[in-house]
């Protein structure tokens, strides 16, 4: 007898749906899957057969042959022993073969015939929905998931037992009901208000929060750079439904959703250590899965150490800085993950971090510190929209009693200033300043004679690539739009040449 139903797998970050087809016939007792199964699903038929067993399900002894379609696609969730569970039930005749056919199933099953949870629902999920599926079964766990996706009915199945029941009409199921949970976004344990000095910096951070600009931090030890790097999540604007998905897709493929939690609505914030390979970085595998540089998305990566990570992970970093995307080739599979992300980097100015400090003496020679530097290749540098040395905090700032501005304050500048470009940008799909191509910022941002004068002026002295260039005028157009101009004037380009100061050290 056959029967089929509907399971499903990812694809970079989208689910892919898969066809689960059964055929039992008698004849030689034996299991036969096909449809390039990879190692976990091919272990799901010792899981099927010893869940449905021990569920108190008797099988007969027969030849039993499973395809996954379509074949071209490797499958590798653990998700498909469910589909794969009801769709051999149906073809043994223990479930009517019509109450499957017009579902999809997804969940691991063990030994005693209980559902797990498995990573990448929401995707699969909103696959399903886009198919025209009009019900999911997933696992407990997983049901705060599958509620984020509208117009479709999402069952929670405890076991194989009493989804046999339900699907013979012995027992009545109700859809499950999305839970509206208050979700308190800006609850930080970090905040500006507690950063005294560092007026420039904190400036800084305020106009790459409002773009979406890259940071370079340069300073001693105990300069404070990773204390403000840490605040920028604080001020960065609330995300949008669509970012949150796109955020909450990412996670749950990465198996980092815990706690059955729902939608993720904080902007991801990823320090990953200076040890981390180039592929933890970018992501990889035999079939690709996200990096940092990917779970980064919408949020921000922050890179501390700079010069200590490995040439090649800084080197990866160009693609998703220039184009929001990284793409990996294997000879599985091509995917294409987002990458719009904040890139937050910090650096010594020299390998024992106190070259140019008034305080210290630097034992470093001039041949360590160029080859220390020359560790960050131009043309990442030229990717980084703002590079700014922190000074060391004086002590009379350090003992100041008087609280600094605080982050909630600062991130309603930051919102005010990305509705001004969400008006400006959104008929092109973008949201933020940084994301404009060349030709875009030629038709939007507009310079005043002043403005105009001054750039070629910078442009000519510090001899700018066409990159550096670009990356100025987007800088300035964030501040015009903190200050509420509708133009870019000369004081916009002066202070966004400012930010992009020439790090270059002198050490002859």
């Amino acid at each position: 007898m056959f029967a089929k139903t509907f399971g499903a797998a990812t694809n970079g970050i989208d689910g892919v749906i898969i066809d689960v087809e059964v055929d039992v016939s008698s004849g030689m007792p034996r299991f036969d899957m096909v449809g390039l199964p990879d190692a976990s699903v091919r272990e799901s038929k010792e899981r099927v057969r010893t869940g449905i067993k021990n569920a108190g399900i008797k099988l007969r002894q027969e030849n039993v042959t499973v395809n996954l379609a379509p074949a071209g696609i490797r499958k590798d969730s653990s998700g498909l022993d469910l589909p794969i569970a009801v769709a051999l039930l149906a073809a043994y005749g223990i479930i009517p073969p019509e109450s499957i056919r017009n579902a999809l199933f997804s969940a691991e099953m063990s030994l005693e015939g209980e559902m797990r949870s498995v990573p990448g629902i929401l995707p699969m999920v909103i696959k399903a929905r886009d198919s025209g599926i009009p019900r999911v079964y997933v696992a407990k766990e997983n049901i705060n998931e599958a509620l984020l996706v509208d117009d479709i009915e999402v069952y929670s199945v405890p076991g194989i037992a009493e989804l046999v029941e339900y699907l013979n009409g012995r027992a009545e199921w109700q859809p499950e009901i999305k839970k509206h949970s208050e979700e308190k976004a800006f609850e930080e344990d970090e905040d500006f208000a507690d950063v005294q000095g560092q007026f420039l910096a904190k400036r800084a951070f305020e106009i790459a929060a409002a773009g979406g600009h890259n940071i370079l931090l340069v300073g001693s030890p105990g300069a404070g750079k990773s204390m403000l790097s840490k605040r920028l999540g604080s001020i960065l604007p609330e995300m949008e439904k669509k970012e949150a998905l796109e955020v909450t897709k990412i996670y749950s493929i990465a198996g980092l959703l815990k706690d059955n939690r729902g939608l993720v609505s904080k902007r991801p914030f990823r320090s990953p250590h200076h040890t981390t390979s180039a592929v933890a970085l970018i992501g990889g595998g035999s079939i690709p899965r996200p990096g940092e540089v990917t779970l980064s998305h919408n949020g921000v990566l922050f890179l501390d150490e700079l010069p200590e990570f490995s040439k090649q992970a800084l080197e990866v970093l160009r693609e998703p800085l220039e184009d929001g995307r990284i793409t990996i080739s294997r000879v599985n599979a091509s995917l294409t993950f987002p990458s719009s992300i904040i890139l937050v980097a910090a650096m010594n100015p020299c390998p024992c971090g106190y070259f140019g400090d008034k305080e210290h003496v630097c034992e470093c020679s001039s041949v360590e510190i160029k080859r220390y530097v020359r560790r960050i290749s131009g043309p990442l540098l030229d990717r980084i929209d703002i590079q700014i040395r922190v000074p060391r905090v004086s002590y009379k700032e350090l003992k100041n009693r008087e609280k600094a501005e605080a982050s909630a304050i600062i991130r309603k500048r930051v919102s005010d200033a990305r509705k001004r470009q969400l008006a400006r940008l959104s008929p092109y799909g973008l949201v933020s300043n940084s994301q404009m191509n060349h030709s875009l910022l030629m038709r939007i941002c507009q310079l005043t004679s002043e403005a105009e004068r001054l750039m070629e002026q910078a442009f000519n002295q510090k001899k700018l690539s066409a990159r550096s260039y670009d990356r100025l005028i987007k800088v300035a157009q964030t501040i015009a739009d903190l200050a509420g101009s509708d133009k870019i004037d000369a004081v916009h380009i002066g202070e966004a040449i400012q930010l992009r100061g020439d790090l270059q050290l002198n050490v002859e």
